[in-house]
């Protein structure tokens, strides 16, 4: 069995790019705990809070449940269900999966390749990774979830059959914002050399966003994480969105990202395509969290 295309190729819901990382963060989760204690059987009524905080910090701001991918991922050969009455999931209903007691596990020949082959729990993980979340998210969902493991190969991962990201995509941006973030204008230097100015894509490079200048923000290490985690995002006119489930109580919290609703992006230079708006829509429909604030104006 190939066990790094089966975690490239689970079987989701997809409609026009919307998010769907039920299955992955299932996936992720399990991993997690396997690499961990070995755990055999992980019950639902013990997953169901972890995975909806999951679910919650890391998907769209849609309403979701966690039986979905407990009772789905079983189709796709790495996952397998048991209920007090023998082996099978009851269905996606929570009352149903709490009142059989059902309980799921890693398939026992994935287990058993993960045990022969202990690099092979990083590798998958790596593809799930690199497939579903964008590079500034995947220290802190490996974090959320207890998974330890080595990241500075993730953007290198070749997955078959999968298209190769444009290495020149960080300089473009850079150039093209002249090296200063497009929400807060920090345009700091270490000599000639930028630091703490990043390339953001608008629409994930796992979702089909292209590595194009009108795809692409130079956004602050600060304000990268906070875009890809759905607290600030694009509205119209090119002005900043700043979610109003966003809480912070300090000052530096208020003006470093409160007192940005409203505000005008910084754009790039005159000559260089604008953000395009089918990109800004989809960021705002699957990433951002919430309603906008109104203009901190």
């Amino acid at each position: 069995m190939d066990w790094l295309k089966q975690a490239a190729e689970l079987r989701q819901w997809s409609r026009d790019g919307v998010r769907a990382p039920h299955k992955p963060l299932l996936l992720l989760y399990a991993l997690g705990r396997f690499q961990a204690d070995a755990a055999d059987e992980l019950p639902y009524s013990a997953v169901e809070a972890d995975l909806k905080q999951l679910l919650a910090e890391y998907g769209p701001s849609r309403g979701t449940t966690p039986a979905y991918p407990f009772h789905h991922l079983v189709s796709d050969g790495v996952w397998e269900v048991r209920t007090r009455n023998g082996a099978g999931s009851p269905g996606t209903g929570v009352r149903e999966l709490r009142a059989s007691g059902a309980t799921g596990r890693l398939a026992p020949d994935l287990q058993a390749a993960l045990q022969r082959e202990p690099s092979l729990l990083g590798r998958m993980a790596r593809v799930l990774l690199v497939l579903h979340f964008p590079a500034s998210l995947h220290q802190d969902l490996c974090d959320a979830i207890g998974l330890e493991m080595e990241l500075a190969e993730a953007d290198a991962l070749t997955v078959p059959g999968r298209r190769q990201r444009d290495r020149r995509m960080r300089e473009i941006v850079l150039t093209a914002y002249e090296y200063q973030c497009a929400f807060c204008g920090y345009d700091g230097m270490i000599g000639t050399a930028p630091v703490g100015l990043e390339a953001a894509h608008v629409r994930w490079w796992a979702f089909n966003g292209p590595d194009d200048v009108d795809n692409g923000l130079c956004l602050c290490s600060l304000h990268h994480k906070l875009f890809d985690k759905g607290v600030l995002g694009i509205g119209d006119g090119h002005r900043i969105l700043v979610s109003q489930r966003f809480i912070g109580r300090s000052q530096a919290a208020r003006e470093h990202v409160t007192a940005l609703a409203g505000c005008p992006l910084i754009g790039p230079q005159p000559g260089t395509r604008p953000i395009a708006a089918a990109h800004r829509s989809w960021h705002t429909s699957q990433v951002f969290h919430g309603d906008p604030r109104p203009s901190a104006a």
